[in-house]
């Protein structure tokens, strides 16, 4: 449920049971999962990949799949506060996951990942992201970065390289704003949280990770030096229109669309964004790019923002906790990886610590494997930043989102904006709710 996507809320599926359980026997224990929207062509991926053959090896249970749109973040925290909810929790990400399992909603995993042998099939980084208070109560469902999509076939027409220096690409956007394209192809009409999409690029990119860490683990404030040159960064970026003059009133979906289209020269987005790919690309007779985001003076390039787009847990009410169980042993495969990502790239890539007997459908663009295989070599390198998504509490997010939007509009300035994310995050820091924040190799 991707805190950074949501999309596709407008299928008109939200709230629908539309996996329906398959006919076992009449005594088998029912398990609820409630998703996100997904395409017509994604939820019977589901039911082919996961729900069927679940039930069919598991003929005690009946897994089933409701897909509850855009507000299935609101419709569970509902249910879990009054106790009940689905078996299968899917949570936004890890600040999600720490307030569950304070209010002691979420069911600890230790067990299951010792029995099971998660600890040795997950990468460990994701595994300590699950985590609070020492014990494991979420598995990440995938792990993703932040970069630059481009048009392949508009650059090679154009004469154009991709930029590896934040000089080099406003330099590169100015060009494409006199020639009439949109230099950043991008929205948030349908999912506001969008905004931080472009907030955890500069973040990383231009302050750096390092800075970054410094400010997540409370050793200098969010109004620190760096911080607040990358935000003046992304202030003039939108100054210079690069955003294009119908950011509020597109979807993420559309304004990705642009660059296919050839109306937009570059998309500033994450690796969710091969799901679009898969169709824009083809339809538009154009080939895709993707680059590491560039990246300011004194800050290795490329820098991968790491994100976890969303995560599995087991609601602590359950009274099918050993059959979740055995879902999330379905998933945490490497056959569920090759199947599921040769179908539906961008938001399967379960971290998963070997890959080798992964096969991906001949079918799908390299650009996807050569992204996920530069990510895990940027995360084994140290190379990796943080997306906001992922590290940030609660508070502090909601309000990134709304006052980066306040900046844009000259409705506040960067000083005050930066004031207030800092005094967010400070109290809630205070009360616990700051995501681990893993240590950074020396």
């Amino acid at each position: 449920m991707e805190r950074r996507t949501f999309m596709k809320a407008g299928l008109g599926l939200a709230g629908l049971p539309l996996l329906n359980r398959l006919a076992f026997a009449a005594d088998a224990q029912p398990i609820s999962f409630w998703y996100e929207a997904a395409t017509p062509d994604n939820q019977k991926h589901l039911q082919d990949i996961l729900v069927a053959p679940f039930n069919a090896a598991h003929p005690q249970y009946s897994l089933s799949i409701d897909f509850r749109g855009s507000d299935v973040d609101k419709l569970l925290r509902i249910a879990m506060l009054s106790g009940s909810g689905p078996d299968i929790v899917y949570t936004a990400g890890p600040s999600y996951v720490a307030s569950m399992a304070e209010a002691g909603q979420l069911l600890p995993l230790d067990d299951y990942a010792q029995k099971l042998g998660w600890n040795d099939r997950l990468l460990p980084l994701f595994l300590d992201l699950g985590k609070y208070n020492g014990k494991l109560y979420a598995l990440a469902k995938t792990y993703e970065t932040l970069g630059l999509f481009y048009n392949k076939t508009t650059f090679d027409k154009k004469g154009w390289k991709p930029p590896t220096t934040i000089a080099a690409l406003e330099s590169l956007a100015d060009e494409m704003k006199k020639e009439g394209l949109i230099p950043f192809g991008a929205g948030n009409a349908d999912w506001r949280p969008a905004n931080e999409w472009y907030v955890s690029i500069v973040l990383n990119s231009i302050a750096g990770p390092e800075a970054v860490y410094k400010a997540l683990t409370g050793e200098t404030p969010w109004t620190a030096d760096p911080i607040v040159k990358a935000i003046d960064t992304l202030k003039s970026w939108w100054d210079k229109g690069y955003f294009g003059p119908n950011y509020f009133s597109l979807t993420t979906e559309q304004g990705f669309a642009q660059l296919a289209n050839g109306q937009a020269g570059l998309a500033p987005t994450g690796t969710w964004a091969f799901t679009n790919v898969a169709t824009d690309f083809p339809a538009a007779k154009a080939e895709p790019g993707f680059i590491g985001f560039p990246s300011a003076d004194g800050v290795a390039n490329p820098i991968y923002a790491l994100g976890i787009g969303s995560t599995f847990s087991i609601n602590a009410g359950s009274k099918v906790a050993d059959g979740a169980a055995a879902v999330f042993d379905t998933i945490f495969s490497q056959k569920f990886y090759s199947d599921m990502n040769s179908v539906w790239q961008g938001e399967w890539n379960l971290p998963l610590k070997d890959l080798s007997q992964v096969k991906i459908a001949s079918g799908v663009t390299p650009l996807y494997a050569e992204v996920m295989k530069n990510l895990s070599a940027a995360v084994a390198n140290n190379q990796y930043g943080y997306t906001t998504w992922t590290f940030l509490p609660p508070a502090t997010d909601t309000y990134m989102v709304s006052g980066m939007e306040e900046v844009w509009l000259n409705k506040t300035s960067t000083k005050d904006y930066l004031k207030k994310w800092d005094d967010t995050f400070k109290q809630e820091k205070s009360q616990g709710k700051v995501p681990a924040i893993p240590k950074r190799a020396g």
